[in-house]
Protein backbone atom coordinates (compact mmCIF):
# COMPACT_ATOMS: atom_id res chain seq x y z
CA UNK A 1 0.00 0.00 0.00
CA UNK A 2 1.18 3.42 -1.08
CA UNK A 3 0.85 5.58 2.11
CA UNK A 4 1.35 8.73 0.34
CA UNK A 5 -1.79 8.19 -1.44
CA UNK A 6 -3.66 6.76 1.64
CA UNK A 7 -2.96 10.65 3.08
CA UNK A 8 -3.61 12.15 0.04
CA UNK A 9 -7.34 10.02 0.27
CA UNK A 10 -7.69 10.79 3.46
CA UNK A 11 -7.03 14.57 2.86
CA UNK A 12 -9.66 14.35 -0.41
CA UNK A 13 -12.23 12.55 1.98
CA UNK A 14 -11.84 15.29 5.01
CA UNK A 15 -12.95 17.95 1.90
CA UNK A 16 -15.48 15.38 0.94
CA UNK A 17 -17.19 15.63 4.21
CA UNK A 18 -16.69 18.88 5.40
CA UNK A 19 -18.38 20.47 2.02
CA UNK A 20 -21.23 17.55 2.65
CA UNK A 21 -22.32 18.75 6.44
CA UNK A 22 -22.60 22.47 4.71
CA UNK A 23 -25.15 21.43 2.51
CA UNK A 24 -28.13 21.19 5.25
CA UNK A 25 -28.33 17.55 5.47
CA UNK A 26 -29.97 17.30 2.05
CA UNK A 27 -29.53 13.62 0.42
CA UNK A 28 -26.85 14.16 -3.24
CA UNK A 29 -27.72 11.53 -5.46
CA UNK A 30 -24.10 11.00 -7.33
CA UNK A 31 -24.48 8.48 -10.56
CA UNK A 32 -21.13 7.15 -12.36
CA UNK A 33 -21.81 6.31 -16.06
CA UNK A 34 -18.82 3.64 -16.42
CA UNK A 35 -18.58 0.04 -15.39
CA UNK A 36 -14.96 1.13 -14.94
CA UNK A 37 -16.04 3.64 -12.09
CA UNK A 38 -18.23 1.32 -10.41
CA UNK A 39 -15.54 -1.36 -10.00
CA UNK A 40 -13.55 1.98 -8.95
CA UNK A 41 -15.97 2.76 -6.50
CA UNK A 42 -17.24 -0.88 -4.60
CA UNK A 43 -13.01 -2.40 -4.92
CA UNK A 44 -12.17 0.74 -3.16
CA UNK A 45 -14.49 1.02 -0.57
CA UNK A 46 -15.52 4.65 -1.79
CA UNK A 47 -19.28 4.18 -0.61
CA UNK A 48 -18.25 3.02 3.01
CA UNK A 49 -15.81 6.46 2.84
CA UNK A 50 -18.96 8.46 1.84
CA UNK A 51 -20.57 10.84 4.23
CA UNK A 52 -24.40 9.82 5.32
CA UNK A 53 -26.18 12.39 2.75
CA UNK A 54 -24.03 11.15 -0.33
CA UNK A 55 -25.20 8.69 -2.18
CA UNK A 56 -23.19 7.00 -5.03
CA UNK A 57 -25.41 5.09 -7.57
CA UNK A 58 -24.58 3.12 -10.57
CA UNK A 59 -25.69 3.76 -13.73
CA UNK A 60 -26.19 2.58 -17.51
CA UNK A 61 -22.61 1.64 -17.66
CA UNK A 62 -22.11 -1.75 -19.11
CA UNK A 63 -22.92 -2.10 -22.71
CA UNK A 64 -23.33 -5.60 -22.58
CA UNK A 65 -25.85 -5.85 -20.05
CA UNK A 66 -28.38 -3.58 -21.95
CA UNK A 67 -27.61 -5.79 -25.30
CA UNK A 68 -30.87 -6.81 -25.80
CA UNK A 69 -32.12 -10.32 -25.52
CA UNK A 70 -33.89 -10.81 -28.85
CA UNK A 71 -30.06 -9.92 -30.59
CA UNK A 72 -28.89 -12.45 -29.06
CA UNK A 73 -32.23 -14.79 -30.04
CA UNK A 74 -30.69 -14.22 -33.32
CA UNK A 75 -27.60 -14.93 -33.60
CA UNK A 76 -27.87 -18.11 -31.29
CA UNK A 77 -30.56 -18.88 -34.29
CA UNK A 78 -27.71 -18.37 -37.01
CA UNK A 79 -25.14 -20.10 -35.15
CA UNK A 80 -27.64 -23.41 -35.46
CA UNK A 81 -27.88 -22.40 -38.76
CA UNK A 82 -24.19 -22.90 -39.81
CA UNK A 83 -22.99 -19.48 -39.53
CA UNK A 84 -20.27 -18.71 -37.49
CA UNK A 85 -20.67 -16.57 -34.86
CA UNK A 86 -17.74 -13.98 -33.40
CA UNK A 87 -18.08 -12.78 -30.16
CA UNK A 88 -16.52 -11.19 -27.01
CA UNK A 89 -15.85 -13.08 -24.13
CA UNK A 90 -18.44 -11.39 -21.97
CA UNK A 91 -21.70 -11.97 -24.96
CA UNK A 92 -20.65 -15.45 -25.03
CA UNK A 93 -22.54 -15.76 -21.76
CA UNK A 94 -25.19 -13.27 -22.19
CA UNK A 95 -28.65 -14.90 -21.90
CA UNK A 96 -30.92 -14.85 -24.91
CA UNK A 97 -35.01 -14.45 -23.86
CA UNK A 98 -36.28 -15.79 -20.64
CA UNK A 99 -38.98 -18.07 -19.59
CA UNK A 100 -41.96 -18.99 -20.94
CA UNK A 101 -40.11 -18.91 -23.94
CA UNK A 102 -38.04 -21.15 -23.13
CA UNK A 103 -37.19 -23.01 -19.81
CA UNK A 104 -34.25 -21.15 -19.23
CA UNK A 105 -32.23 -18.51 -21.26
CA UNK A 106 -30.27 -19.81 -23.94
CA UNK A 107 -26.71 -18.44 -24.45
CA UNK A 108 -24.11 -18.60 -26.94
CA UNK A 109 -22.24 -21.06 -24.89
CA UNK A 110 -25.02 -23.29 -25.40
CA UNK A 111 -25.54 -22.95 -29.01
CA UNK A 112 -21.75 -24.16 -28.60
CA UNK A 113 -22.39 -27.07 -26.97
CA UNK A 114 -25.29 -28.00 -29.39
CA UNK A 115 -22.28 -27.53 -31.79
CA UNK A 116 -22.57 -24.33 -33.04
CA UNK A 117 -19.03 -22.81 -34.61
CA UNK A 118 -18.67 -20.04 -32.04
CA UNK A 119 -15.78 -18.50 -31.58
CA UNK A 120 -14.05 -16.12 -28.62
CA UNK A 121 -12.94 -12.82 -30.11
CA UNK A 122 -11.08 -10.09 -28.67
CA UNK A 123 -11.34 -7.62 -31.27
CA UNK A 124 -13.15 -7.68 -34.59
CA UNK A 125 -9.51 -8.02 -36.50
CA UNK A 126 -9.06 -11.10 -34.67
CA UNK A 127 -12.19 -12.03 -36.09
CA UNK A 128 -11.43 -10.89 -39.31
CA UNK A 129 -8.16 -12.63 -39.36
CA UNK A 130 -10.05 -16.15 -37.99
CA UNK A 131 -12.47 -15.49 -40.90
CA UNK A 132 -9.63 -15.07 -43.79
CA UNK A 133 -8.06 -18.45 -42.64
CA UNK A 134 -11.41 -20.52 -42.04
CA UNK A 135 -13.50 -19.08 -44.52
CA UNK A 136 -17.45 -20.13 -44.69
CA UNK A 137 -20.30 -17.49 -43.29
CA UNK A 138 -19.80 -15.44 -40.75
CA UNK A 139 -21.23 -12.41 -38.00
CA UNK A 140 -19.23 -10.48 -35.77
CA UNK A 141 -21.50 -9.14 -32.76
CA UNK A 142 -20.44 -5.95 -32.46
CA UNK A 143 -21.67 -4.54 -29.02
CA UNK A 144 -20.18 -1.63 -27.38
CA UNK A 145 -20.44 2.39 -26.31
CA UNK A 146 -18.87 5.19 -28.06
CA UNK A 147 -15.18 3.32 -26.89
CA UNK A 148 -15.59 0.70 -29.29
CA UNK A 149 -17.18 2.07 -32.11
CA UNK A 150 -14.46 3.54 -33.99
CA UNK A 151 -13.38 0.06 -34.48
CA UNK A 152 -16.04 -1.32 -35.93
CA UNK A 153 -16.53 1.66 -37.95
CA UNK A 154 -12.90 1.59 -39.27
CA UNK A 155 -13.00 -1.66 -40.41
CA UNK A 156 -15.86 -1.05 -42.20
CA UNK A 157 -15.18 2.29 -43.74
CA UNK A 158 -11.29 0.90 -44.89
CA UNK A 159 -13.06 -2.21 -46.56
CA UNK A 160 -11.34 -4.79 -44.06
CA UNK A 161 -14.76 -7.04 -44.19
CA UNK A 162 -13.78 -9.90 -46.10
CA UNK A 163 -16.72 -11.60 -48.41
CA UNK A 164 -18.55 -13.87 -46.55
CA UNK A 165 -18.89 -11.74 -43.00
CA UNK A 166 -21.11 -9.84 -41.72
CA UNK A 167 -21.41 -7.42 -38.49
CA UNK A 168 -24.57 -7.10 -36.11
CA UNK A 169 -24.39 -3.61 -35.07
CA UNK A 170 -25.08 -3.64 -31.04
CA UNK A 171 -23.73 -0.22 -30.43
CA UNK A 172 -25.32 2.32 -27.86
CA UNK A 173 -24.67 5.70 -27.18
CA UNK A 174 -24.59 7.16 -24.00
CA UNK A 175 -25.56 10.79 -23.67
CA UNK A 176 -29.39 9.23 -24.68
CA UNK A 177 -29.40 7.10 -22.05
CA UNK A 178 -27.98 9.77 -19.69
CA UNK A 179 -31.40 11.93 -20.46
CA UNK A 180 -33.58 8.39 -20.43
CA UNK A 181 -32.07 7.74 -16.81
CA UNK A 182 -31.95 11.47 -15.88
CA UNK A 183 -35.97 11.76 -16.26
CA UNK A 184 -36.53 8.22 -14.45
CA UNK A 185 -35.03 9.90 -11.96
CA UNK A 186 -37.30 13.06 -11.19
CA UNK A 187 -38.91 11.81 -7.87
CA UNK A 188 -35.85 10.87 -6.42
CA UNK A 189 -33.24 13.98 -9.03
CA UNK A 190 -29.75 13.29 -9.65
CA UNK A 191 -27.55 15.77 -8.12
CA UNK A 192 -23.82 14.99 -9.35
CA UNK A 193 -23.12 13.13 -12.63
CA UNK A 194 -19.78 11.35 -13.05
CA UNK A 195 -18.97 11.34 -16.93
CA UNK A 196 -17.45 8.31 -18.38
CA UNK A 197 -14.06 8.50 -18.79
CA UNK A 198 -13.46 5.79 -21.70
CA UNK A 199 -16.50 7.34 -23.71
CA UNK A 200 -15.15 10.79 -23.47
CA UNK A 201 -11.78 9.82 -24.70
CA UNK A 202 -13.69 9.53 -28.04
CA UNK A 203 -16.66 11.83 -27.47
CA UNK A 204 -14.55 14.41 -25.68
CA UNK A 205 -15.45 16.27 -22.62
CA UNK A 206 -17.76 18.69 -24.55
CA UNK A 207 -20.36 15.78 -25.16
CA UNK A 208 -21.31 16.56 -21.71
CA UNK A 209 -21.90 20.17 -21.59
CA UNK A 210 -25.89 19.45 -21.85
CA UNK A 211 -25.92 18.29 -18.39
CA UNK A 212 -25.24 21.07 -16.23
CA UNK A 213 -26.85 23.64 -19.00
CA UNK A 214 -30.33 21.45 -19.32
CA UNK A 215 -30.68 19.66 -16.36
CA UNK A 216 -28.43 21.83 -13.90
CA UNK A 217 -26.82 18.69 -12.57
CA UNK A 218 -22.94 19.48 -11.95
CA UNK A 219 -20.70 16.97 -13.82
CA UNK A 220 -17.42 15.68 -13.73
CA UNK A 221 -14.95 13.67 -16.10
CA UNK A 222 -12.98 11.42 -14.14
CA UNK A 223 -10.52 8.77 -14.35
CA UNK A 224 -10.24 5.40 -13.18
CA UNK A 225 -7.94 5.74 -9.80
CA UNK A 226 -10.06 5.72 -6.45
CA UNK A 227 -8.42 9.23 -5.56
CA UNK A 228 -9.43 10.38 -9.39
CA UNK A 229 -13.25 8.72 -8.32
CA UNK A 230 -13.39 10.92 -4.73
CA UNK A 231 -11.66 14.20 -6.31
CA UNK A 232 -14.59 14.42 -8.87
CA UNK A 233 -17.20 13.99 -6.04
CA UNK A 234 -15.13 16.49 -4.31
CA UNK A 235 -15.77 19.13 -7.19
CA UNK A 236 -19.70 17.96 -7.26
CA UNK A 237 -20.34 18.81 -4.07
CA UNK A 238 -18.25 22.41 -4.34
CA UNK A 239 -20.46 23.05 -7.38
CA UNK A 240 -23.52 22.24 -5.58
CA UNK A 241 -22.20 24.28 -2.21
CA UNK A 242 -21.56 27.47 -4.72
CA UNK A 243 -24.85 26.85 -6.50
CA UNK A 244 -22.88 27.17 -9.98
CA UNK A 245 -23.36 23.34 -11.94
CA UNK A 246 -20.76 23.01 -14.40
CA UNK A 247 -18.85 20.46 -16.26
CA UNK A 248 -15.43 20.17 -14.86
CA UNK A 249 -13.04 17.72 -17.05
CA UNK A 250 -10.44 15.64 -14.32
CA UNK A 251 -9.45 13.26 -16.44
CA UNK A 252 -6.81 15.51 -18.85
CA UNK A 253 -4.23 13.43 -19.19
CA UNK A 254 -6.35 11.10 -21.42
CA UNK A 255 -9.45 13.39 -22.06
CA UNK A 256 -9.30 16.56 -24.27
CA UNK A 257 -12.37 19.11 -25.06
CA UNK A 258 -12.67 17.91 -28.71
CA UNK A 259 -12.43 14.26 -28.17
CA UNK A 260 -10.89 12.19 -30.72
CA UNK A 261 -12.10 14.19 -34.15
CA UNK A 262 -10.81 11.23 -36.01
CA UNK A 263 -12.71 8.48 -34.48
CA UNK A 264 -15.86 10.87 -34.74
CA UNK A 265 -15.58 11.12 -38.33
CA UNK A 266 -15.45 7.29 -38.54
CA UNK A 267 -18.30 6.72 -37.28
CA UNK A 268 -20.36 9.32 -38.44
CA UNK A 269 -19.03 8.22 -42.38
CA UNK A 270 -19.86 4.62 -41.04
CA UNK A 271 -23.31 4.76 -39.10
CA UNK A 272 -26.10 6.61 -38.59
CA UNK A 273 -27.71 7.59 -35.21
CA UNK A 274 -30.96 5.22 -35.11
CA UNK A 275 -33.90 4.76 -32.11
CA UNK A 276 -32.39 1.43 -30.28
CA UNK A 277 -33.81 -1.17 -27.82
CA UNK A 278 -32.43 -1.53 -24.25
CA UNK A 279 -31.94 -4.71 -22.50
CA UNK A 280 -35.34 -4.24 -20.35
CA UNK A 281 -35.97 -0.38 -20.94
CA UNK A 282 -37.62 -0.99 -24.21
CA UNK A 283 -36.53 1.40 -27.55
CA UNK A 284 -34.79 4.61 -26.28
CA UNK A 285 -35.10 7.08 -29.52
CA UNK A 286 -31.91 7.95 -31.19
CA UNK A 287 -29.66 5.75 -28.62
CA UNK A 288 -27.99 3.26 -30.84
CA UNK A 289 -25.87 2.99 -34.57
CA UNK A 290 -27.25 1.61 -37.68
CA UNK A 291 -24.81 1.08 -40.89
CA UNK A 292 -25.32 3.22 -43.47
CA UNK A 293 -27.16 1.88 -46.76
CA UNK A 294 -23.88 1.91 -49.04
CA UNK A 295 -22.65 -0.52 -46.16
CA UNK A 296 -25.21 -2.48 -46.29
CA UNK A 297 -23.16 -5.89 -47.82
CA UNK A 298 -21.41 -6.09 -44.38
CA UNK A 299 -24.90 -5.73 -42.57
CA UNK A 300 -26.12 -8.79 -40.89
CA UNK A 301 -29.56 -6.89 -40.65
CA UNK A 302 -29.35 -6.58 -44.31
CA UNK A 303 -28.47 -9.38 -45.68
CA UNK A 304 -30.48 -12.02 -43.16
CA UNK A 305 -33.78 -9.85 -43.11
CA UNK A 306 -33.33 -8.61 -39.85
CA UNK A 307 -35.17 -5.38 -39.94
CA UNK A 308 -37.40 -6.00 -37.17
CA UNK A 309 -34.75 -6.22 -34.44
CA UNK A 310 -34.42 -2.30 -34.93
CA UNK A 311 -37.79 -1.72 -33.87
CA UNK A 312 -38.38 -4.33 -31.27
CA UNK A 313 -39.45 -4.29 -28.08
CA UNK A 314 -39.25 -7.73 -25.88
CA UNK A 315 -40.95 -8.04 -22.93
CA UNK A 316 -38.60 -11.47 -22.34
CA UNK A 317 -35.79 -9.54 -21.86
CA UNK A 318 -35.21 -10.30 -18.48
CA UNK A 319 -36.30 -13.84 -16.55
CA UNK A 320 -39.09 -13.52 -13.75
CA UNK A 321 -37.74 -11.69 -10.34
CA UNK A 322 -34.64 -10.28 -12.56
CA UNK A 323 -34.18 -6.30 -11.48
CA UNK A 324 -31.34 -5.84 -13.79
CA UNK A 325 -33.92 -3.54 -15.49
CA UNK A 326 -33.83 -1.08 -12.49
CA UNK A 327 -30.19 -1.80 -11.23
CA UNK A 328 -29.01 -0.41 -15.23
CA UNK A 329 -30.62 2.91 -14.30
CA UNK A 330 -29.87 3.07 -10.91
CA UNK A 331 -33.44 2.84 -9.27
CA UNK A 332 -32.30 -0.11 -7.62
CA UNK A 333 -29.04 -1.83 -5.91
CA UNK A 334 -28.03 -5.40 -7.00
CA UNK A 335 -28.53 -6.07 -3.36
CA UNK A 336 -32.34 -5.15 -3.67
CA UNK A 337 -32.78 -8.49 -5.93
CA UNK A 338 -34.60 -11.05 -4.79
CA UNK A 339 -31.78 -13.25 -7.43
CA UNK A 340 -28.72 -11.84 -6.17
CA UNK A 341 -26.09 -14.27 -4.83
CA UNK A 342 -29.02 -17.29 -4.97
CA UNK A 343 -29.91 -18.08 -8.32
CA UNK A 344 -27.78 -15.94 -10.13
CA UNK A 345 -24.18 -15.99 -9.39
CA UNK A 346 -21.01 -14.71 -11.14
CA UNK A 347 -20.10 -18.38 -11.49
CA UNK A 348 -23.46 -19.13 -12.73
CA UNK A 349 -24.99 -15.92 -14.24
CA UNK A 350 -29.34 -15.34 -14.49
CA UNK A 351 -29.56 -11.87 -15.35
CA UNK A 352 -27.44 -9.75 -17.45
CA UNK A 353 -25.93 -7.57 -15.13
CA UNK A 354 -24.34 -10.50 -13.17
CA UNK A 355 -22.73 -11.53 -16.21
CA UNK A 356 -19.89 -8.97 -17.67
CA UNK A 357 -16.72 -7.79 -15.64
CA UNK A 358 -18.61 -4.17 -15.75
CA UNK A 359 -22.06 -4.87 -14.98
CA UNK A 360 -23.06 -3.32 -11.66
CA UNK A 361 -24.37 -7.25 -10.47
CA UNK A 362 -21.04 -8.81 -11.03
CA UNK A 363 -19.04 -5.76 -9.39
CA UNK A 364 -20.67 -5.95 -6.36
CA UNK A 365 -20.85 -9.87 -6.41
CA UNK A 366 -16.94 -10.18 -6.60
CA UNK A 367 -16.08 -6.92 -4.66
CA UNK A 368 -18.43 -6.04 -2.22
CA UNK A 369 -16.78 -7.28 0.59
CA UNK A 370 -14.88 -4.21 0.65
CA UNK A 371 -11.72 -4.78 -1.56
CA UNK A 372 -9.28 -2.04 -1.15
CA UNK A 373 -11.20 -1.00 2.13
CA UNK A 374 -9.99 -4.68 4.30
CA UNK A 375 -6.23 -4.08 2.96
CA UNK A 376 -6.20 -0.59 4.14
CA UNK A 377 -7.56 -1.90 7.45
CA UNK A 378 -4.60 -4.72 7.34
CA UNK A 379 -2.04 -2.36 6.19
CA UNK A 380 -2.88 -0.20 9.19
CA UNK A 381 -3.01 -2.61 11.62
CA UNK A 382 -6.62 -2.31 12.72
CA UNK A 383 -7.72 -5.96 11.89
Amino acid sequence: MDRGRLNSSDIIVAVIRKIARSLSGETVKIMDFCGTHEHTIVYSGIRSLMPENVELVAGPGCPVCVTPAHYIDTVIDLALNGVRVYTYGDTYLLPGSAPPLSKKPRTLADAKAEGADVVIVYSLLEAIKHHRLHGGESVFLAVGFETTAPSTASAVVNGMVPDGMTILNVHRLTPPIMRYTFNKHRNSPIRGVIAPGHVSTILGAKAWEFIPKEYGIPTVVAGFEPNDVLTAIAYILAMLKTGRPGLVNQYKRAVKWEGNKKAQELVNKCCEIVDASWRGLGIVPESGLAFRDKYSSIDAVYQYGLEQLKRKEWKYDLPPGCRCAEVTLGLAKPTDCPLFMKTCKPGSPYGPCMVSSEGACSVWARFGGGGLVEEIVRDLGLD
